[in-house]
């Protein structure tokens, strides 16, 4: 795809960031969960309206394919499109758990979050831009790439399965022991201000410190994410756009969810295994387009139904099967004097 396509879809993705920031989201206030779903199905309406626009461009129907360069069937891009967004949107609902731990443990008043999650979410899309196009060269030149892709995922949903959220601590991880050791931060919030003038010296504030973790932690979900997404399909323009969109959404999903993630406590089961099969999907490449008959015809769509049905199995699964809550902790008798 060439660079001046690339060029349209940033400015695009500015303008719309800079519409959201400067007005339909003026004021300081906490958004509803009302608002936050009509603002996650706005996202969703978008995605699928670029979909349509992909199906069209790689046909060649909207762009002559000598101005493009593709030659792709509009089908199979619109299939991966989607493909890749259904999921890297679904990734994304773990990390809107880490998310909201961290906005938890800040104690970051609500009528702050969205500035917060707005610039968290603009770093995030910065930096999984240079990761895409780190990971695309890599496997332009190097066929390997792909099998340590594949390889990293299924250690990563290993890794997910045993993690324990619940004993998540920011405060004593790698990022704010060196975060605080750079810069003095102030103990209370003073608006929503990043940094703040106390004694003639610059000093942070521990909304800049949530930042901060929750780039860090988006990088850490980027490197399961991302080779998840080059699983599904490799061409880098489908990657970035896909991965872009779901971000985008990432924030009023926050708000829609983040007080219901409880409730989906068989998700991330469905995730684990979703990792594991495009990891073995992506070392096992070779050999399925050997074994499966016209494998290259019907992998994109065998993969998206394998996707979906991972994803509904978790969900269904949730909505059916309540867990008991947990009995209170018994407080210890005082003994008899």
């Amino acid at each position: 795809m060439p660079w001046w396509i690339y060029a349209a879809f940033v400015l695009l993705v500015t303008t719309l960031i800079v519409l959201d920031l400067s007005v339909l989201h003026r004021g300081e206030k906490r958004i509803s969960v009302k608002k936050a779903l009509g603002w996650t199905c706005f996202w969703i309406s978008l995605a699928m309206l670029f979909n349509v626009f992909i199906y069209f461009l790689y046909d060649g129907r909207l762009l002559p394919n000598w101005m493009t360069g593709e030659h792709a069937s509009g089908r199979d891009a619109a299939i991966q499109f989607f493909t890749g967004y259904l999921l890297e949107y679904s990734l994304s609902v773990d990390n809107i758990f880490v998310i909201a731990l961290i906005i938890e443990a800040f104690r970051v008043p609500s009528e702050h979050q969205h500035r917060l999650l707005f610039w968290g979410i603009l770093g995030a899309a910065l930096l999984r831009g240079v990761m895409i196009l780190a990971g695309a060269t890599l496997m332009e030149h190097f066929e390997w790439t792909m099998y340590f892709f594949g390889a990293l995922l299924i250690f990563s949903a290993l890794r997910m399965a045993f993690a324990d959220e619940e004993d998540f601590d920011p405060n004593k991880s790698f990022v704010m022991k060196t975060a605080r050791k750079l810069f003095p931060v102030t103990h209370e919030y003073h608006g929503k201000n990043f940094f703040i003038i106390q004694e003639g010296k610059k000093v942070a504030t521990p909304m800049l410190l949530a930042l901060i973790l929750i780039e860090s932690c988006d990088v850490m979900f980027a490197v399961d994410s991302i080779p998840a997404v080059f699983g599904v399909t490799q061409d880098p323009f489908l990657v970035f756009t896909s991965n872009i969109f779901a971000i985008l959404g990432l924030r009023s999903l926050y708000f829609a969810l983040a007080g219901m993630m409880a409730d989906f406590h068989y998700l991330k089961m469905a995730l684990v295994v979703l990792l594991i099969f495009i990891g073995v999907k992506m070392l096992l490449e070779h050999w399925l387009g050997v074994w499966i008959p016209n494998w290259d015809e019907i992998k994109n769509v065998a993969s998206l139904g394998v996707i979906a049905v991972i994803l509904g199995a978790g969900i269904v699964a949730s909505m059916l099967h309540k867990p008991k809550p947990k009995p209170p902790a018994e407080t210890p008798e005082t003994p008899a004097v």
